[in-house]
């Protein structure tokens, strides 16, 4: 039993005690009860525009170390002022970690040049969580695509509750809660993923539950049962750039 279930049973006792006992107990002596005595949380530096001390930077501006190629060998994206772009053809990257429940904080930015491309070939790239669940990025600023395809959706799952797309050109964040999927014995799902994203600050997706891996034609379905995996940055054949990603462990 947790604490807090076993404040709650003590509570319970209390109340349906004799009356005599709970008039002899003070209004403080009786808040007591619930409060929990520890362990307390562990204390975090969590400094303005820079990665808590409790996170694993994935990029910080000079190194592919924490990336590899999904066709093996290193990372072939391009590295230069303290941004990394998608090297166009060269393929996607995922993390040499695999990870579960996690926050993920990434800054991207799409091509300010758009002449010439719209809707989906405008700005191209995903965030895949376990290298399976896509948090598309899209250049969605004056744009329109279809809308579970559009920059901040689930990708071909859920719509975003708002379009906070800023210019092109400009750099855009993602801060992304996710929980993972969890198998049963029969190899089946019996909980769905779930995911939270904000864009720029703003909630696009609240707690939705991902129905299956991300695929571009036909329904998504938990086709497989999975442990923890790498994040997976995709190359679209667009000019995509990111910096600053960093990832907290919530397993």
């Amino acid at each position: 039993m947790t604490r807090m279930m076993t404040a709650l049973a003590a509570l319970a006792a209390l109340n349906g005690a004799a009356p005599a006992m709970a008039q002899e107990m003070s209004d403080a002596a009786r808040s007591t009860i619930t409060e929990l005595d520890g362990p307390k949380p562990p204390k975090i530096a969590a400094p303005a525009d820079e990665a808590p001390s409790d996170a694993t930077v994935l990029f910080g501006g000079d190194s592919l170390e924490a990336w590899e190629s999904v066709e093996g060998g290193k990372a072939a994206w391009l590295v230069e002022d303290g941004i990394m772009r998608v090297n166009r053809g060269s393929g996607a990257i995922r993390t040499t970690q695999d990870f579960c429940d996690v926050q993920l904080h990434v800054e991207w930015r799409a091509p300010e040049e758009t002449e010439g491309y719209d809707g989906q070939d405008r700005g191209n790239s995903g965030v895949f969580l376990q290298e399976r669940y896509e948090v598309q990025v899209l250049d969605s600023y004056d744009n329109p695509t279809y809308a579970n395809g559009q920059a901040g959706s689930i990708y071909k799952q859920h719509i975003p509750l708002v379009n906070a797309s800023r210019p092109p050109g400009e750099w855009q964040s993602y801060d992304i809660i996710y929980t993972a999927p969890e198998f049963g014995s029969d190899d089946r799902v019996s909980e769905p993923a779930r995911v939270t994203v904000m864009h720029n600050g703003i909630v696009v997706q609240n707690d939705v539950q991902i129905q299956g891996k991300t695929v571009w034609i036909g329904a998504p379905s938990y086709d497989e049962a999975h442990g923890c995996a790498p994040i997976m940055l995709q190359d679209h054949d667009a000019d995509v750039a990111y910096r600053n990603i960093w990832v907290r462990d919530l397993s």
